[in-house]
Protein backbone atom coordinates (compact mmCIF):
# COMPACT_ATOMS: atom_id res chain seq x y z
CA UNK A 1 0.00 0.00 0.00
CA UNK A 2 3.12 2.42 0.62
CA UNK A 3 4.43 1.60 -2.60
CA UNK A 4 1.21 2.20 -4.19
CA UNK A 5 0.63 5.70 -2.26
CA UNK A 6 4.35 6.66 -2.84
CA UNK A 7 3.19 6.02 -7.30
CA UNK A 8 0.67 7.93 -6.65
CA UNK A 9 2.31 11.64 -5.45
CA UNK A 10 4.30 12.05 -8.30
CA UNK A 11 1.03 11.73 -10.82
CA UNK A 12 -0.94 14.23 -7.63
CA UNK A 13 1.84 16.56 -8.23
CA UNK A 14 2.04 16.20 -11.83
CA UNK A 15 -2.14 16.49 -12.15
CA UNK A 16 -2.45 19.43 -9.61
CA UNK A 17 0.70 21.87 -11.57
CA UNK A 18 -0.48 20.84 -15.05
CA UNK A 19 -4.11 21.33 -14.37
CA UNK A 20 -3.41 24.99 -12.56
CA UNK A 21 -1.95 25.77 -15.68
CA UNK A 22 -4.89 24.85 -17.69
CA UNK A 23 -7.06 26.72 -15.40
CA UNK A 24 -4.98 30.05 -15.92
CA UNK A 25 -5.09 29.64 -19.09
CA UNK A 26 -8.77 28.52 -19.28
CA UNK A 27 -9.77 32.05 -17.23
CA UNK A 28 -7.62 34.20 -20.23
CA UNK A 29 -9.62 31.66 -22.51
CA UNK A 30 -12.86 33.02 -20.62
CA UNK A 31 -12.11 36.71 -20.60
CA UNK A 32 -11.37 36.58 -24.30
CA UNK A 33 -14.70 35.08 -25.28
CA UNK A 34 -16.54 37.92 -23.30
CA UNK A 35 -14.63 40.49 -25.10
CA UNK A 36 -15.34 38.80 -28.30
CA UNK A 37 -18.70 38.11 -27.70
CA UNK A 38 -19.14 42.01 -26.13
CA UNK A 39 -17.13 42.97 -29.82
CA UNK A 40 -20.30 41.55 -31.75
CA UNK A 41 -22.94 42.45 -29.58
CA UNK A 42 -21.60 46.01 -30.12
CA UNK A 43 -20.73 45.42 -33.66
CA UNK A 44 -24.61 44.28 -34.78
CA UNK A 45 -26.91 46.12 -32.60
CA UNK A 46 -25.03 49.23 -32.18
CA UNK A 47 -23.51 49.61 -35.24
CA UNK A 48 -25.76 47.31 -37.52
CA UNK A 49 -22.79 45.61 -39.13
CA UNK A 50 -21.70 41.99 -37.61
CA UNK A 51 -18.10 41.13 -38.00
CA UNK A 52 -17.40 37.91 -39.27
CA UNK A 53 -15.16 36.55 -36.71
CA UNK A 54 -16.44 37.20 -33.12
CA UNK A 55 -18.81 33.89 -33.26
CA UNK A 56 -15.70 31.86 -34.34
CA UNK A 57 -13.59 33.38 -31.90
CA UNK A 58 -15.75 32.83 -28.98
CA UNK A 59 -16.33 29.16 -30.15
CA UNK A 60 -12.90 28.55 -30.16
CA UNK A 61 -12.10 29.85 -26.48
CA UNK A 62 -14.94 28.04 -25.18
CA UNK A 63 -13.76 25.06 -26.37
CA UNK A 64 -10.55 25.29 -24.79
CA UNK A 65 -11.73 27.10 -21.51
CA UNK A 66 -13.55 23.16 -21.57
CA UNK A 67 -10.67 21.55 -22.34
CA UNK A 68 -8.70 22.77 -19.78
CA UNK A 69 -11.15 23.49 -17.01
CA UNK A 70 -12.96 19.96 -17.33
CA UNK A 71 -10.40 17.75 -15.93
CA UNK A 72 -10.17 19.89 -12.85
CA UNK A 73 -13.85 19.89 -12.21
CA UNK A 74 -13.59 15.91 -12.35
CA UNK A 75 -10.81 15.73 -10.17
CA UNK A 76 -12.62 17.67 -6.92
CA UNK A 77 -15.30 15.75 -7.96
CA UNK A 78 -17.52 18.65 -9.53
CA UNK A 79 -19.26 16.96 -12.36
CA UNK A 80 -22.55 15.89 -11.93
CA UNK A 81 -23.01 12.57 -10.02
CA UNK A 82 -25.90 10.45 -8.34
CA UNK A 83 -23.88 9.04 -5.41
CA UNK A 84 -26.94 7.84 -3.58
CA UNK A 85 -26.08 3.99 -4.03
CA UNK A 86 -22.48 4.18 -3.17
CA UNK A 87 -23.06 5.60 -0.08
CA UNK A 88 -26.27 3.70 0.93
CA UNK A 89 -24.04 0.04 0.59
CA UNK A 90 -21.31 -0.87 2.64
CA UNK A 91 -18.18 1.03 2.56
CA UNK A 92 -16.50 -1.46 0.94
CA UNK A 93 -18.93 -2.29 -1.45
CA UNK A 94 -19.21 1.35 -1.98
CA UNK A 95 -15.82 2.10 -2.42
CA UNK A 96 -15.68 -1.08 -5.15
CA UNK A 97 -18.37 0.23 -6.86
CA UNK A 98 -16.61 3.58 -7.31
CA UNK A 99 -13.73 1.95 -8.30
CA UNK A 100 -15.89 -0.24 -10.97
CA UNK A 101 -17.31 3.24 -12.36
CA UNK A 102 -13.65 4.75 -12.80
CA UNK A 103 -12.85 1.68 -14.45
CA UNK A 104 -15.64 1.98 -17.31
CA UNK A 105 -15.16 5.65 -17.02
CA UNK A 106 -11.05 5.42 -18.21
CA UNK A 107 -12.25 3.06 -21.23
CA UNK A 108 -14.71 5.44 -22.59
CA UNK A 109 -11.83 8.40 -21.85
CA UNK A 110 -9.27 5.87 -24.10
CA UNK A 111 -12.09 5.52 -26.88
CA UNK A 112 -12.25 8.84 -27.08
CA UNK A 113 -8.74 9.74 -26.96
CA UNK A 114 -8.97 7.88 -30.51
CA UNK A 115 -11.70 9.85 -31.24
CA UNK A 116 -10.17 13.26 -30.44
CA UNK A 117 -6.87 12.40 -32.56
CA UNK A 118 -9.13 11.59 -35.34
CA UNK A 119 -10.74 15.01 -35.25
CA UNK A 120 -7.56 17.09 -35.42
CA UNK A 121 -5.56 14.63 -37.75
CA UNK A 122 -8.72 13.08 -40.08
CA UNK A 123 -10.16 14.55 -42.76
CA UNK A 124 -11.96 17.32 -40.43
CA UNK A 125 -8.65 19.04 -38.78
CA UNK A 126 -7.23 19.33 -42.79
CA UNK A 127 -9.60 22.07 -43.21
CA UNK A 128 -9.43 25.72 -41.96
CA UNK A 129 -11.81 27.62 -39.80
CA UNK A 130 -14.11 30.18 -41.99
CA UNK A 131 -13.21 33.30 -40.10
CA UNK A 132 -9.89 33.25 -38.33
CA UNK A 133 -6.66 34.55 -39.17
CA UNK A 134 -3.65 34.63 -37.28
CA UNK A 135 -1.29 37.91 -38.19
CA UNK A 136 2.49 36.11 -39.59
CA UNK A 137 4.01 39.74 -39.59
CA UNK A 138 4.00 42.61 -37.40
CA UNK A 139 2.70 45.10 -40.19
CA UNK A 140 -0.23 43.13 -40.08
CA UNK A 141 0.06 42.50 -43.81
CA UNK A 142 0.15 38.83 -43.78
CA UNK A 143 -2.31 36.44 -42.40
CA UNK A 144 -2.50 32.39 -41.16
CA UNK A 145 -5.65 31.41 -41.64
CA UNK A 146 -6.72 28.86 -38.17
CA UNK A 147 -6.55 25.54 -39.00
CA UNK A 148 -9.81 23.72 -37.66
CA UNK A 149 -7.66 21.30 -35.89
CA UNK A 150 -6.27 23.58 -33.38
CA UNK A 151 -9.78 24.25 -32.17
CA UNK A 152 -10.39 20.07 -32.43
CA UNK A 153 -6.96 19.88 -30.49
CA UNK A 154 -8.88 20.86 -27.44
CA UNK A 155 -10.82 17.52 -26.93
CA UNK A 156 -7.90 15.66 -27.22
CA UNK A 157 -6.05 17.58 -24.78
CA UNK A 158 -9.24 17.80 -22.34
CA UNK A 159 -9.35 13.94 -22.96
CA UNK A 160 -5.63 13.59 -22.23
CA UNK A 161 -5.82 15.65 -18.86
CA UNK A 162 -8.87 13.26 -17.67
CA UNK A 163 -7.43 10.15 -18.76
CA UNK A 164 -4.52 11.35 -16.33
CA UNK A 165 -7.31 12.23 -13.22
CA UNK A 166 -8.62 9.38 -13.83
CA UNK A 167 -5.54 7.64 -13.17
CA UNK A 168 -4.99 9.40 -10.14
CA UNK A 169 -7.88 8.57 -9.08
CA UNK A 170 -8.22 5.27 -10.04
CA UNK A 171 -5.01 4.86 -7.56
CA UNK A 172 -6.52 6.48 -4.98
CA UNK A 173 -9.48 4.58 -4.83
CA UNK A 174 -7.65 1.23 -4.29
CA UNK A 175 -5.44 3.20 -1.36
CA UNK A 176 -8.79 3.94 0.22
CA UNK A 177 -10.08 -0.04 -0.74
CA UNK A 178 -7.01 -1.23 0.82
CA UNK A 179 -7.22 1.16 4.03
CA UNK A 180 -4.46 3.85 3.65
CA UNK A 181 -6.88 6.71 2.79
CA UNK A 182 -4.89 8.73 5.42
CA UNK A 183 -1.68 8.43 3.35
CA UNK A 184 -3.41 9.85 0.19
CA UNK A 185 -2.34 13.47 -0.68
CA UNK A 186 -4.89 16.16 -0.19
CA UNK A 187 -6.82 17.54 -3.24
CA UNK A 188 -7.09 21.11 -3.07
CA UNK A 189 -10.38 22.70 -3.38
CA UNK A 190 -10.03 26.21 -3.64
CA UNK A 191 -12.95 28.46 -3.75
CA UNK A 192 -14.14 30.08 -6.94
CA UNK A 193 -11.36 32.81 -8.00
CA UNK A 194 -9.54 32.44 -5.65
CA UNK A 195 -6.55 31.05 -7.46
Amino acid sequence: MGGLASVLAPIAFVNETVLRIGRAVGVVAIALMVIAILIQVFFRYVLGNALPWPDEAARFCMLWMTGLMAPTAFRRGGFVAIDMLPLMLPRVLGQLLMLCLLLVSLLVLLVAVNIGWSEVTGFGGKFATAALYLPTSLGFDEWYRIPRSWMMASLLVGIILLVAVNIELILRAIVTLMGGKDLLPEIADAPVGAE
